[in-house]
């Protein structure tokens, strides 16, 4: 981790969420927001360790876990630029109840709980986007839960491509997905094995839904990969 100094725009440029922020509120806010960079793998908080840092990203990447049984990782979150994380638990006052780490070089701005915080409880119109935004994310952690149980090999691996192209996009071809992801990733995110992602993604690659090039994915029918997701 190293603090930089580097010329980003302003958090209210990045998110609408900061868009609630008053003049003044901006002026002092500047004063509070560090940019940090974390190199690739690097880790920005721990599973149990005691909420310090909001953080929302700037540029690269960063995946959100939790560690269960054998040290088996199951993703939650894969993070996109101008994502805030790390809100809930500086919030509530707990420590953190997942890990977070930069899966490639990540820069972040940082503000402190303690300062966000009393930002919240001052401006009643930052505090209802902020309930916006936890609401929003449980939502999806509760749909989620239930795919990653209820829904067949297939349909959960479908349902993970279609969430890397929703985060990341396409590469300049218009095909290849912005995110190469390792097998063992891309299983962590589809609650499978390793063997079983690597099977699939073979099924879906002779069924020429989706063409493999080393971590590289080409996307050749979203329209079946959307259904095959839906039938689950």
């Amino acid at each position: 981790m190293k603090i930089k100094e580097e010329n980003f725009s302003p958090l209210w440029e990045l998110n609408p969420l900061w868009l609630t922020l008053t003049e003044t509120e901006r002026q002092d806010v500047a004063k509070h927001v560090e940019i940090v960079h974390y190199s690739k793998n690097e880790t920005i908080h721990l599973d149990g360790e005691e909420s310090t840092f909001v953080w929302m990203l700037l540029r690269g990447k960063v995946r959100i876990f939790k560690e269960g049984i054998g040290q088996r990782q199951q993703i939650i979150r894969l993070l996109k630029p101008y994502d805030i994380f790390g809100y809930r638990a500086c919030i509530a006052g707990e420590a953190y109840n997942s890990n977070a780490n930069a899966f490639e070089p990540c820069t972040v701005y940082r503000m402190s709980r303690d300062y966000f915080s009393q930002l919240i409880r001052s401006n009643g119109k930052l505090c209802y986007e902020v309930m916006l935004m936890m609401a929003k994310d449980l939502a999806i952690s509760e749909i989620q839960t239930v795919h990653l149980t209820q829904k067949h090999i297939r349909g959960r691996l479908a349902e993970s491509l279609l969430l890397l192209l929703k985060n990341y996009g396409y590469e300049e071809d218009g095909k290849t997905l912005a995110m190469l992801l390792p097998r063992e990733d891309l299983a962590n995110m589809s609650n499978m094995t390793t063997s079983n992602a690597i099977r699939t993604l073979s099924q879906f690659a002779q069924e020429e839904l989706i063409a493999v090039d080393g971590r590289r994915i080409r996307i050749l029918n979203e329209k079946e990969l959307e259904h095959i997701s839906r039938l689950g």
